[in-house]
């Protein structure tokens, strides 16, 4: 694989470099201009990558938080806090971020808390984290049963994405990344005629190696035009008013995996669009079906739909706010009262489910 560098932000110190062997080669280049580095991770991830991490960086303090987002909470991040104060850690330190998106958002938002910013490198370990969380500069902490609700936009210095990473990870953790990587499709049509002409090797290592540059490519050039989400950056929200819906009323499935519920279900209400195009958005979820396997059990959508009113993106009057498929490489928003919300979510369900 050959290195590829994708300017993410406005920023010039922020980068993404996608290459092989990022724990031997480039991140210990990257970290030769700090005078201290600080790595946080979890216990799985450092399980199997740490003696590689020691080998590269030599005995430098680790953090290691217990896997999964149910930690991803203002006690981890305390607890990550506190630790960087006892290692001494100076503005000059750069926090090193080793694992999927639960640790980036959690390091993220550590190093632009800690002396009121210190350098992040991000080091997506999953297929999710690589083309989606590890991109952006958003950082973040689940908070009082809100995902996401108490966080920062903060960029980091570089993100290193290694495909090497892909070969230990299970089937559904693959499945959980296809599910952002399809979102992009639904607005990027070169993504969306790729992910069509692979339908069958949609799973394989190498189709993901070389598909994971374009990917991070579009969701850059995204973040740099509107690097706070106050125009078109609302668009990479595609599917997911509808996914944490789910999300937070079942729990089943990964975020990913919601994802491409959630896309459905959208596509679905935006055949209803006049100007949509009815062909297409059948297409788009029956790429959704073929990543899934089929439609997984799911709650009543119709009281699933209450729990989108938590989510951030919404006005908080009432309605809710979807970012919705239109036509290949097109969207569109909508907002709904809730209730119509509800409604519209429970007569999908029965048709869907």
């Amino acid at each position: 694989m050959k290195t590829q560098v994708i300017r993410c932000a406005k920023r010039e110190t922020s980068r993404v470099t996608c290459r092989k062997n990022v724990l031997e080669r480039a991140l210990p280049a990257a970290l030769a201009a700090y005078g201290e580095v600080f790595l946080f991770t979890d216990e799985t991830v450092f399980a199997l990558y740490g003696k590689k991490v020691r080998a590269a960086l030599g005995d430098i303090p680790v953090f290691a938080m217990p896997a999964g987002e149910r930690y991803k909470t203002h006690e981890t991040l305390f607890a990550l806090l506190s630790a960087m104060a006892e290692a001494g850690l100076h503005r000059t330190a750069c926090l090193v971020c080793l694992g999927g998106g639960v640790v980036g958002d959690i390091g993220g938002l550590a190093a632009s808390l800690y002396m009121r910013g210190i350098a992040c490198i991000q080091v997506p370990t999953t297929l999710l984290s690589q083309v989606d969380s590890s991109v952006g500069g958003k950082t973040a902490i689940d908070f009082c049963g809100v995902k996401n609700l108490v966080g920062a936009f903060f960029q980091p210095r570089e993100v290193f994405a290694d495909p090497a990473f892909f070969a230990t990870l299970p089937a559904r953790e693959v499945r959980c990344g296809l599910g952002e990587i399809v979102k992009h499709g639904a607005l990027s049509a070169d993504i969306f005629d790729a992910l069509q002409a692979n339908r069958d090797r949609l799973s394989d290592l190498s189709f993901l190696a070389g598909i994971v540059p374009a990917n991070i490519a579009f969701k850059a050039g995204v973040v740099r035009a509107d690097p706070t989400e106050k125009g078109l950056r609302k668009c990479l929200n595609l599917g997911h008013t509808t996914a944490h819906a789910f999300e937070l009323s079942d729990g089943k499935l990964s975020h990913g995996e919601y994802v491409l519920v959630g896309t459905l279900f959208e596509a679905e209400y935006a055949k209803s669009l006049e100007g949509s195009d009815e062909a297409y958005l059948c297409a788009l979820q029956a790429l959704c079906l073929a990543v899934l396997g089929g439609m997984p059990s799911l709650p009543d959508a119709g009281e699933a739909a209450r729990a989108a009113l938590l989510d951030k993106k919404n006005t908080g009057k009432g309605s809710v706010v979807l970012t919705v498929p239109f036509a290949k490489g097109e969207w569109r928003l909508a907002e709904l009262p809730v209730a119509k919300y509800a409604q519209t979510l429970a007569a999908i369900g029965r048709k869907l489910c």
